[in-house]
């Protein structure tokens, strides 16, 4: 079969086009005929090797695809092995895919739409009325999390850092928009608010961003943290500083809800559910063949891209 597989770790030149054989599933496994491929932000981790979890060469990176297996479509996910004509899932990590929802949609809700509904439900606790900043809200969890705050009640502030992505968040129905860039970011949201400081963050950059982010928060605000875009650290934090105004903050890999019927298969219905239904619409960003994942991962860590990033094997 045809792959992607990296021999060193590194940016994106270092993903090559090669032919290997096809995986063996193991016992509780399954193999996969590829028909579409999700392209994550972790996989620009694992080919640096700087993700959560360490990673082994030679890799061929992905941990989400959309395959058949016995005439049926699946949604499923990899350790790794992703970006190739073929791939091995366990059975308990298959997600039958409705008729009504295409394979990019499907794509859209197994990283994406599951982070977007546990930051907001599960760790922010969302209630109607309540405002949410909606960081890289082009984004693939960003488009997601936007329709769903707004399903759910609440008061979308989007940041976002071009006027083609203001105009996309604020399609999806984001209430006010915040540039990324701006000098005083607090200052920004703050404004954005009305003036007054705001109650969930969903933040993913790092950095000042993290920083900026923290000073915005309201009393019993939360800051919910599930990545580091930026690469950058933010300020450490003192326990005692987040006393005043009881603020919390919370981080979030959705690693932790595999294995857990309720966090992932039941969420996964449930949104595949509001696809068929017409109230999530997915943001599909660019399609890709197999042989330009480099491209598709420098035009994401160049922030180029919107919604979902998709391979086509």
């Amino acid at each position: 079969m045809k792959a992607i597989q990296i021999s060193e770790f590194g940016g994106p030149d270092v993903m090559k086009m090669v032919e290997i054989a096809n995986p063996t599933p193991g016992e509780g496994e399954v193999l996969l005929d590829v028909t579409a491929i999700g392209i994550n932000y972790a996989d620009t981790h694992q080919t640096e090797n700087s993700y959560l979890s360490a990673q082994t060469l030679p890799l061929v990176p992905g941990i989400e695809v959309v395959g058949t297996f016995e005439g049926k479509r699946y949604l499923a996910s990899c350790s790794s092995g992703g970006y190739a004509e073929k791939a091995v899932a366990h059975k308990a990590v298959l997600f039958p895919i409705p008729d009504a929802v295409t394979d990019e949609q499907a794509l859209c809700m197994l990283v994406q739409g599951t982070t977007a509904w546990h930051l907001l439900k599960t760790m922010g606790r969302v209630k109607a009325g309540e405002s949410v900043v909606i960081h890289a809200a082009a984004g693939g969890v960003g488009t997601i999390a936007i329709q769903l705050a707004k399903l759910w009640g609440a008061k979308v502030i989007a940041v976002t850092s071009s006027d083609e992505k203001s105009a996309l968040a604020t399609s999806l129905g984001a209430d006010a928009v915040v540039d990324a860039n701006s000098s005083d970011l607090a200052k920004a949201i703050r404004e954005a608010n009305g003036g007054k400081r705001v109650d969930i963050v969903l933040e993913m950059v790092g950095g000042t961003t993290f920083d900026q982010s923290l000073l915005a928060l309201a009393d019993f605000g939360r800051l919910l943290t599930f990545g580091m875009a930026s690469r950058t650290a933010p300020t450490p934090v003192h326990p005692g500083s987040l006393m005043h105004g009881s603020k919390t903050i919370s981080g979030f890999w959705l690693a932790n809800c595999f294995g857990k019927k309720e966090m992932m298969n039941d969420v996964i219905d449930e949104l595949f559910a509001l696809i068929a239904d017409g109230k999530l619409k997915p943001v599909i960003g660019g399609t890709y063949p197999l042989n330009e994942a480099a491209g598709a991962h420098r035009a994401m860590l160049a922030r180029g891209t919107t919604g979902k990033i998709v391979l086509k094997p």
